[in-house]
């Protein structure tokens, strides 16, 4: 999950919490189930959640093992503690406002408040 999240950092969880695109979540990995990860949720699909990780050329994500299925994915990462606290989860509006054209502008606001920003 470089460059949002690094190995060894402290995250706040919210278990149960519901999912939607761009939110970073929690799961048991499909093969290795006693295994946590996190990445992003990229698309909600059919049979489950298509996860991604920020870092494009690792494709240890559904890439390679496909959607999660629900029952997999524990809950969404609201902020990292450590080593600096960084919000992870914002609401709906604020991530909306973020997006608009004005502030959009201003060179990684967005990501640094939490909104996922597709890069191509």
């Amino acid at each position: 999950m470089v460059p949002t999240l690094r190995e060894g950092d402290r995250l706040l969880v919210r278990y149960g919490a519901p999912i939607r695109p761009g939110a970073v979540v929690v799961f048991r990995h499909p093969f290795q189930q006693d295994l946590l990860v996190v990445k992003r949720a990229a698309e909600r699909r059919a049979t489950g959640w298509w996860l991604l990780s920020d870092n494009r050329p690792v494709d240890s994500d559904s890439r390679s093992y496909g959607a999660v299925p629900d029952e997999l994915v524990l809950g969404r990462v609201l902020l990292r503690l450590r080593p600096s606290p960084v919000w992870l989860a914002p609401g709906r509006r604020l991530e909306r406002l973020l997006l608009t054209p004005r502030l959009a502008r201003v060179p990684g606001l967005a990501r640094r408040l939490g909104a996922w920003v597709e890069e191509v």
